[in-house]
């Protein structure tokens, strides 16, 4: 079991399939099974997946002043998942909330954050707590900044989810890129070719790892160590149902199997069996495999 402080977003998450993007007007639509809503957010589906392969987690995020934890609660109690919610402050005035539309692989997301770039969160507490960690995975949100230097205070690994690297977004996260050592970049809104932007991230930030998901062709993995890059093409465990969530889940598993064995080629095809499982399921935070699980499935495919 390794300790993993993770800090970033929980939002109330809506996921609706359509037929087409962009969506036809149409007045009404009574669709079985179309509409689905949950809890998710990056911190909170990234700290469900860790702690589902038995990870110690600490995850750190905040709420609606308005919005009982309990929900929460419930949640993760019918989710059959003990992740604990001390660390889930009721700070914020709304509660951050995103619907996404989805079609065959594509989707369109809206989000409305709340007041959540603008409140602080408790600095003693991240201090606190991340003094015995192993790993420390966060988002580029604003109130994960104080953990970069924390970080860098007690030496812990810092691993970063990038939800974007287009050209306006990267001067708000130059610092966050600048202090991982482990990125995950999604080429959802990418500008560039994928490997030019690793050859970007590589000579610019200098991280030990970068992931590069790219959709239905897999991974490209970059490793500091040996300076490879490499492609993995995608793994099939499951038929798709839904691929939002996938990037997260895929992170995840990697930092579990990275930090148990520092091994980055292994650690990527376990993430890749973990994700394909994952895609079979609506919603960003379930359908997740078990260790025994991806043993089995790497024994079939890859040995």
């Amino acid at each position: 079991m390794s300790k993993f402080l993770v800090a970033g977003f929980v939002q109330m998450e809506t996921i609706v399939k359509v037929d087409a993007l962009p969506l036809p007007y149409k007045q009404f639509e009574s669709i079985p099974e179309s509409v689905n809503t949950s809890i998710g957010g990056a911190g909170f589906n990234e700290a469900m997946a860790l702690r589902w392969l038995g990870n110690d987690i600490d995850f750190m995020s905040m709420v609606a002043r308005n919005m009982s934890k309990r929900q929460i609660d419930a949640y993760l109690k019918i989710n059959d998942v003990n992740l604990s919610t001390d660390f889930v402050l009721p700070l914020l005035d709304g509660m951050p909330t995103s619907v996404i539309l989805y079609c065959k692989g594509i989707k369109q997301t809206f989000e409305d954050v709340k007041d959540i770039r603008h409140v602080p969160y408790d600095l003693e507490l991240f201090e606190r707590q991340i003094q015995d960690k192993d790993m420390v995975l966060i988002s580029n949100c604003n109130f994960c900044r104080p953990v970069i230097s924390l970080a860098k205070k007690y030496h812990k690994p810092l691993a970063l989810n990038v939800r974007s690297m287009r050209a306006e977004k990267i001067a708000y996260k130059e610092d966050f890129l600048a202090a991982a050592d482990i990125l995950y970049i999604s080429d959802d809104d990418l500008e560039c070719d994928p490997y030019d932007c690793i050859k970007e991230c590589r000579d610019k930030y200098d991280p030990e790892i970068i992931i590069m998901g790219i959709g239905a062709k897999g991974v490209i993995l970059y490793t500091k160590e040996d300076n490879s890059v490499l492609e993995y093409k995608p793994v099939k465990t499951n038929e798709i149902v839904n691929t939002v969530g996938a990037g997260n889940a895929l992170f995840s598993a990697f930092l579990h199997y990275y930090t148990k064995t520092k091994d980055a080629k292994e650690s990527i095809k376990n993430a890749l069996l973990f994700a394909s499982y994952k895609i079979g399921f609506v919603g960003t935070s379930n359908g997740f495999m078990t260790e025994d699980q991806i043993e089995q499935w790497k024994a079939l495919i890859w040995q």
